[in-house]
């Protein structure tokens, strides 16, 4: 249940901090003025919320930043452990630069340049060449600052410092905020306007005209009024403004396992338009697009698969685009993913009384998904692909297993054997016991299985079966489990071969299904390991990374010095006001981006025969020679992937 006392003195932290700055629990500065920029930002660069970083000190900042001192350029908790990585490049578009460190590094207070730790560099593998970042480098250790405050890394041998950083309990709160939020400014048929929306991405209500949204016609009988069907709401599923339900598998789920897992990561003052209603933010999110999913479903159970539009143009702000809106008919596919949608909200929505008038309806709903998934056939080929632009089918192998995630939640939700019994006779089905880890490119296969281990009236052989499972990998699978320091310089392994579209996407669910070991205490004693791997994988995302940038939009007065400043998306779009947030307004805060692909298909010059992690450029051109949107759009799937796992180090899940 969602305990609001437990979470509140951090935001009375952080207001108290503003109104009155001599008045800190920890000794950290936050600046009283809202629009106060970082170092060298120009004033376009700000963002809706206070800074994060600390108040300018003229000494520090004077001192040259090197773009391979690389550190969390949000910072750290107290109690984890801390390390630096020192890049010298070798190969790849920073092949000319190289960088030899000092024998001696420095952990320096940002507030009076005072000394708090020293240490030595260690070389990395001996000083060998990744193959994959084409550098070098070393590890730098400063796990034993623990005191509150901002520091920065310098290097007296050659007059260099890191990006800034913060130590504190809660230093990842304002992150997960601002990437929860993210959600808000992706929904479909929804004005941003103030106090919700900071002036700079303000909008009035997209596809809210004739023959849009509230009035779609059947793509297959686009004459016939009579089909004609309101499929208002939910979000855009990534750049683009088409909304898919099969998208949604893993999003939904995702989000509500954050919440179940940690709630006290998720207050009610993320600034949406329902805060403040007595239920946290993130279940009013997920229910905006749940709401949607209810109109995507027909009367007799089937759940209409896609929304969108039939050309490519794009049209910035989204309030402009006059295109008419189609949607596609009901498919097995769609339909039994929004079985276990509804029912894993419906048993969700038992914790909050507003919310409980509700439950009767969508249990009704996911039932009737889940005959019509049963009694009509699975297909495959639903989506001709007239809607653009992403293919919404799902391989009926993934359908089953989809079949398992609904029976476990409707399981969960009713206490009926049906579902119990289907589970037992079908969960090898899943990806996780046909070859895909308990946990990858469906996640939520591999949660539903051990979310299904936490009931009480579980199966005993199915649990055991489970866990085993899940604990074998752990232990045995070194390539997705556990921290294994010769194979990564930057600390973040993944194989060569799963740096493809939507990378970052999969390096945020092996940091959450590492850290599962820890949820569920699968192997007492060693847990070290797997949360290192969890940890890493924010600190990848955060800056430290080839390109030493966070992988996140337009972070600058959050505590990022180099941020992700353009995206592919049809809004923030290539030349338009909100292009690159150091020219413009740019995108908002808290996009996670594809991340880095070896298999990317344009020429934009930049990415021309790179060594795979630096197959990132910050950009979002449009045209088929750029094609940026193979490296640098965000997705829903991808957010709440970050969102998921950022979630377990927030809040008092400590």
């Amino acid at each position: 249940m969602f305990n609001f006392a437990s979470t509140s003195n951090k935001f009375q932290y952080i207001v108290l901090s503003l109104i009155f700055p001599s008045c800190s629990l920890f000794n950290v500065s936050y600046p009283q003025n809202i629009n106060e920029k970082p170092p060298n930002i120009p004033d376009s660069g700000r963002l809706e919320t206070t800074s994060y970083m600390a108040t300018d000190n003229s000494d520090v900042v004077s001192i040259e930043t090197s773009p391979y001192i690389m550190v969390d350029q949000f910072g750290y908790r107290p109690q984890d452990r801390k390390v630096a990585v020192i890049a010298n490049p070798q190969r790849g578009y920073n092949s000319s630069d190289s960088y030899t460190p000092g024998k001696v590094i420095e952990v320096r207070r940002w507030s009076d340049n005072t000394l708090a730790y020293t240490g030595a560099p260690e070389p990395w593998n001996n000083g060998e060449v990744q193959q994959s970042s084409g550098d070098s480098g070393y590890w730098f250790d400063f796990s034993a600052v623990s005191e509150p405050g901002h520091y920065y890394l310098y290097d007296s041998a050659t007059n260099k410092r890191s990006h800034q950083f913060l130590i504190d309990r809660d230093v990842y709160y304002p992150i997960l905020k601002a990437a929860v939020r993210t959600f808000y400014y992706n929904r479909s048929n929804f004005a941003k306007e103030a106090p919700y929306a900071d002036p700079n991405w303000t909008d009035q209500a997209s596809f809210m005209e004739a023959n849009q949204d509230t009035e779609a016609r059947f793509v297959d009988d686009k004459d016939n009024k009579a089909l004609v069907r309101d499929v208002s709401g939910g979000w855009w599923d990534a750049g683009d403004s088409n909304k898919y339900v099969t998208f949604t598998s893993s999003v939904i789920h995702q989000l509500l396992d954050a919440y179940t897992i940690n709630p006290s990561a998720f207050t009610d003052d993320f600034d949406l338009p329902e805060s403040n209603n007595g239920i946290p933010d993130i279940i009013d999110e997920v229910k905006y697009e749940i709401d949607w999913i209810k109109k995507m479903q027909q009367e007799d159970g089937g759940v209409l698969i896609k929304v969108g539009t039939i050309d490519y143009q794009g049209f910035t702000p989204k309030s402009q685009d006059p295109r008419p809106r189609y949607y596609a008919g009901a498919c097995s596919s769609s339909t039994i993913v929004a079985a276990g949608h509804f029912a894993r909200v419906a048993a969700i929505y038992r914790q909050f009384k507003p919310l409980q008038i509700e439950i009767p309806e969508l249990t009704e709903r996911a039932e009737k998904a889940w005959n019509w998934y049963h009694n009509n056939p699975k297909r495959d080929d639903c989506d001709s692909l007239e809607i653009k632009s992403g293919d919404a089918d799902r391989p009926l192998e993934e359908q089953e297993g989809d079949a398992v995630v609904a029976a476990i939640y409707l399981f969960a939700l009713t206490g009926e054997e049906v579902y119990n019994n289907y589970i037992q006779e079908h969960y090898l089905k899943t990806r996780p016991f046909i070859g895909d880890r308990l946990s990858n490119y469906t996640p939520h296969h591999g949660d539903a299985l051990m979310f299904y281990t936490t009931l009480p009236n579980s199966d005993p052989e199915v649990k055991a079966a489970v866990i085993k499972k899940k604990t074998f990998e752990a232990q045995q699978d070194r390539e997705f489990y556990g921290f294994h320091p010769e194979q990564d310089l930057y600390r973040s392994y993944l194989p060569d071969e799963t740096y493809h579209w939507g990378s970052n996407n999969l390096r945020a669910i092996r940091g959450s299904s590492n850290y599962d070991v820890v949820v569920y205490n699968l192997l007492p004693g060693q847990e070290q390991t797997y949360t290192d791997v969890a940890l890493n994988s924010l600190h990848y995302f955060h800056g430290v990374n080839p390109l030493g940038m966070t992988y996140l939009s337009n972070m600058y007065l959050y505590g990022a010095e180099k941020s992700v400043n353009e995206i592919y998306h049809e809004w923030f779009t290539d030349n338009s006001n909100w292009d690159n947030a150091l020219t413009s307004n740019g995108p908002p805060p808290g996009y996670l981006v594809g991340g880095p692909n070896k298999d990317y298909t344009g020429n934009y010059p930049r990415l021309q025969n790179q060594p795979i992690q630096k197959m990132y450029a910050d950009w979002n051109g449009s045209t088929e020679d750029d094609k940026s949107w193979e490296i640098s759009e965000p997705a829903i799937y991808y957010q709440s992937s970050y969102i998921k796992l950022l979630s377990h180090f927030v809040g008092n899940n400590n």
